[in-house]
């Protein structure tokens, strides 16, 4: 009973502790944007993995497989080439049917893009009236795995730093395609 008793107030005693030392969760976000084009046009411009020249942060690009399951791609983001900061990513999932792609990052600097673990799902929907619904999510964790983690590598680094490439990809699509009703 004694043994039974200490082993309780061993585990009330370090519960607290444990749950404070749990590490990063799993951070997922969402950004979409409605343009005024048909999906098949909006999903022609980004619907192959292996050109991103539609996102105003990609200089070039080089990769392989085309829109094959495990097709990649490097995106260069400084004309420096593989010099520069640089993305690698694989392609898991791909339908033109369903106008959508899956994709992870396999090599990133956490100075480049402050994750680790990171996927990503783009499609394109049509929208009731006309125009097209681009949606982006993303799931991953921070840059830095352990607790305690430096301010430009915390969750909100990376939600923000994720969120703010999302979004500049969709502005350049409205600008491209305009907006619903414009």
């Amino acid at each position: 009973m004694k043994r039974r008793l200490f082993l309780v107030a061993c585990a009330a005693i370090m519960a607290p502790g444990l749950a404070l030392a749990h590490g990063p969760t799993r951070q997922k976000i969402t950004v979409t944007t409605e343009v005024a084009a048909p999906p098949a046009e909006v999903w022609a411009a980004i619907g192959n993995f292996q050109d991103m020249s539609w996102h105003p942060a990609v200089v070039s690009q080089s990769g392989e497989g085309g829109n094959a399951i495990d097709a990649t791609r490097q995106l260069y983001l400084s004309d420096q080439g593989a010099e520069g900061p640089m993305i690698s990513e694989i392609l898991y999932k791909f339908s033109d049917e369903k106008m959508s792609y899956s994709y992870r990052i396999t090599d990133v600097a956490v100075e480049v893009l402050p994750v680790t673990n990171y996927s990503s799902h783009l499609t394109v929907k049509p929208l009731d009236g006309g125009g097209s619904l681009v949606e982006w999510r993303g799931a991953f964790y921070r840059g830095y795995p352990n607790n305690d983690p430096p301010e430009e590598l915390n969750d909100a680094a990376a939600i923000a730093a994720v969120t703010a490439v999302y979004q500049a990809g969709l502005d350049a699509l409205v600008e491209r395609f305009g907006a619903p009703g414009s």
